[in-house]
């Protein structure tokens, strides 16, 4: 279609000027089809016969067909045609059914609800995003009021149950109220079943709605239309908030969605007229809606955990310490979206960050130091057990010393005496000292120890225990009278 001055401007070349059809088309850069149509006399434009069609044959049947099932698929269609004897291809049954079908568009009534009287709910995905080496699901909870259209919203890694009552108790504590009445569609966090009239809500749905005094009623199957507010809300935060802005983390991501919400969501003009914000609107609405009760409700994720051998214990792709004490007995783990707890009973036992990642050993270092205290401990119940724990470098001198031909288990016996007699700070700087001029035997470690105190002039030796020594204990020693030593210090002159 061209514009009316150059329909005249072709019409004036033509009948006045007496130019040609492909004279004009050249000068003005038109087509010469467009020019004869600007032209319209009946010498240019002929009426032109239809050229059959191969599903003309087929076109009472398929016309007697929509009118009877006017949503029925071109691909039943054409499978029904087959037996008829169509032979061509798909394409041209999908062309006629679309020109045949029946066009119905529905009509609606403008919806107007009461102040502080209800709000729709709705999940909204948007798309994936990685958490280190996870990929997780970004979706968004959506809770709007119908009256003000003010909104509620959070971001969360999946569409859980947890999540689902968790976006609707901090709506409500960012209102400051509860609507009376939510509207659902037929999402699995809100309908268990349904068939036809009779709609069986979730549980805990059913709990959330009695601990704030509201109501949830579920849309009929198929009719988005009845929620729409919602539904135009969620095009809103895609459009005017999602696209195209970074966030490092989930906090973050959320604390910006709730900035946009107050500055810009809430500051635009309410759909309802009269030249009032959202925001004014609320503030009218908000005395209207149901206060909130004293508590909070419990949305966290509870579940019974069997602790393994290790100290993990194993959730939503990571791993989180416990104390050993409690390895092999049933536990009960409490996750929040920010903080994981586990109890035995009542007792609190560790207390983690939540991670979003894969993978990742989510550690107490303190359960980690108990571990291997209790290792340590198990360690020094056996003869070589005790040396290593007194001193580690005694593992390399036994290998020495094996290598050098001698017998492991008297190495071991030997410097088990050395350590009760000396203590373990003596021994491992003997051992060092051994090691250092590539001696590394005991007999040498004992020579080193004895050397050290001869030089100290001190009797590095503890009192013998006579349960090691039994053929100590009857042992008799002749006392001698003092004097005697005395005799033995004096001197001769003469001599």
């Amino acid at each position: 279609m061209i514009p009316p001055d150059q329909i005249a401007e072709v019409r004036r070349l033509y009948y006045a000027e007496h130019w040609k059809i492909g004279t004009i088309a050249a000068q003005l850069g038109l087509h010469p089809d467009t020019v004869r149509a600007a032209v319209a006399t009946d010498a240019l434009n002929r009426p032109k016969t239809p050229r059959p069609r191969v599903t003309d044959p087929f076109l009472p049947f398929i016309r007697e067909t929509l009118e009877r099932y006017p949503t029925l698929r071109a691909t039943r269609i054409f499978a029904m045609i087959r037996p008829r004897g169509y032979e061509r291809s798909l394409v041209q049954v999908r062309r006629l059914v679309r020109q045949l079908r029946p066009r119905h568009q529905e009509a609606f009534l403008w919806r107007r609800t009461f102040a502080g009287e209800e709000a729709q709910a709705d999940w909204a995905h948007f798309g994936e995003v990685s958490v280190g080496r996870a990929r997780r699901r970004l979706s968004c909870f959506v809770l709007t009021l119908s009256y003000s259209r003010a909104l509620a919203l959070e971001f969360f890694f999946d569409q859980s149950l947890e999540n689902f009552l968790r976006g609707h108790v901090r709506a409500f504590e960012s209102w400051g109220a509860v609507p009376r009445l939510i509207l659902y569609d037929n999402l699995r966090s809100a309908v268990l079943q349904r068939r036809g009239d009779a709609v069986q809500l979730h549980p805990r749905l059913l709990e959330l709605c009695a601990h704030y005094h509201c109501a949830a009623r579920p849309v009929a199957v198929g009719r988005g239309s009845e929620k729409g507010r919602v539904e135009r809300s969620i095009r809103y935060i895609r459009e005017s908030f999602f696209a195209a802005r970074p966030f490092t983390t989930l906090e973050d991501f959320n604390r910006q969605a709730r900035l946009w919400r107050d500055d810009i969501a809430h500051r635009r003009t309410w759909p309802g007229g009269d030249g009032r914000t959202v925001a004014e609107v609320f503030e009218e609405e908000q005395p209207r809606l149901l206060p909130l009760p004293a508590h909070r409700f419990e949305t966290d994720l509870v579940l019974p955990v069997h602790a393994g051998k290790t100290i993990y214990i194993r959730f939503d792709l990571n791993h989180y310490s416990i104390p050993p004490e409690a390895v092999g007995r049933t536990l009960t783990l409490i996750a929040s979206d920010t903080q994981l707890r586990i109890l035995e009973g009542e007792r609190l036992l560790a207390t983690h960050r939540r991670s979003y990642d894969r993978n990742q050993m989510v550690v107490d270092p303190a359960h980690q130091e108990a571990l291997l205290a209790l290792k340590r401990k198990a360690l020094g119940s056996t003869p070589s057990g005790r040396l290593l724990s007194a001193a580690p470098e005694i593992e390399v001198l036994l290998e020495a010393a094996v290598q050098r031909g001698e017998p492991a288990s008297t190495q071991t016996t030997q410097l088990t005496l050395l350590l009760d007699d000396y203590g373990p700070e003596e021994l491992r700087a003997a051992v060092t000292e051994a090691l250092q001029r590539q001696t590394p035997r005991a007999s040498s470690v004992a020579y080193i120890l004895a050397k050290r105190h001869r030089l100290k002039r001190f009797r590095g030796l503890s009192p013998v225990h006579l349960i090691r020594r039994p053929e100590l204990e009857d042992l008799h020693v002749q006392p001698h009278d003092p004097e005697t030593y005395d005799e033995l210090a004096e001197h001769d002159p003469d001599e």
